[in-house]
């Protein structure tokens, strides 16, 4: 079996920035086992499968360890493929997925607007070790959604973290959130999960799912500029839109291939 597959980095539009993503389009599902052995070949945060579904499809994202629940960058870099590898017009896809719901993603030119579930954290106790295995100093907040969240003074504290992986390994969550006011934008992040195999994340769109409702509340407004201050950096434009976030970014294809199974 001869099956397309394509590269993408998304949330930039210069390669070799953001978040790279594979990106499989499949006619029908492939067995779970063997998603998750192309995404762990892949060795990338995410491989997103999809099939078509009338006019629509269905989206699956498997991290090199698990099947995940939801993942931004990858469904930027899926809807880019669509849109630009495969000729498929308008400026909507959506997508239905296991556990998110209903996606989609619009196109304004070069830009991609993702319309994703808000996940509001909630307060929470800091797990014994956590603050040390991040290596920095004791953050001001701690809430938690499906993801630990922790909120410090200032960009400086977020650069300064200095993660111990296998430590946090040894704390029961799928992912942290780490984020401070921005210097240059409303607020800046970082992400880790080694648990599922993603030491540090470039640029995280379920991350912003929490982050958007909380920064609004905080700041008082809708719309908000946020970096993710990885290594490859991301920029994302996102607004708060009810029980929903509007995530904006762009995207650049890096490879297209075949996998031989």
């Amino acid at each position: 079996m001869n099956l397309p597959i394509y590269q993408v980095d998304a949330f930039t539009n210069q390669l070799f920035g953001g978040n790279p993503a594979a990106v499989c389009p499949l006619k029908e599902w492939l067995p779970a086992a063997t998603m998750l052995q192309i995404a762990k070949e892949n060795n990338l945060a995410e491989t997103a499968f999809f099939i078509p579904k009338g006019d629509d499809y269905e989206l699956r994202w498997f991290t090199p360890e698990i099947e995940i629940d939801l993942c931004g960058h990858a469904t930027l870099a899926t809807a880019h493929v669509i849109f630009t590898q495969l000729g498929v017009q308008g400026e909507t896809i959506y997508f239905h997925t296991l556990q998110a719901g209903t996606l989609s993603v619009s196109r304004q030119g070069d830009l991609y607007t993702l319309d994703f579930p808000s996940r509001v954290p909630e307060t929470a106790l800091l797990p014994e070790g956590l603050t040390a295995a991040l290596g920095g100093p004791m953050p001001k907040q701690v809430l938690k959604s499906r993801d630990f969240f922790l909120v410090y003074e200032n960009e400086a504290e977020i650069v300064s973290l200095n993660p111990d992986f296998s430590e946090l390994n040894k704390i029961d969550a799928i992912g942290f959130i780490v984020t401070a006011p921005g210097t240059n934008s409303d607020f800046v992040s970082r992400f880790f999960a080694p648990k599922v195999g993603i030491n540090e994340d470039p640029v995280t769109g379920s991350a912003h799912c929490n982050l958007i409702p909380f920064w609004a509340q905080q700041l008082g407004k809708n719309q908000l500029h946020a970096f993710q201050l990885s290594e490859r950096r991301g920029e994302l434009w996102c607004e708060l839109k009810g029980d929903r976030v509007l995530m904006s970014g762009n995207a650049v294809t890096y490879l297209k291939g075949e996998i031989f199974i």
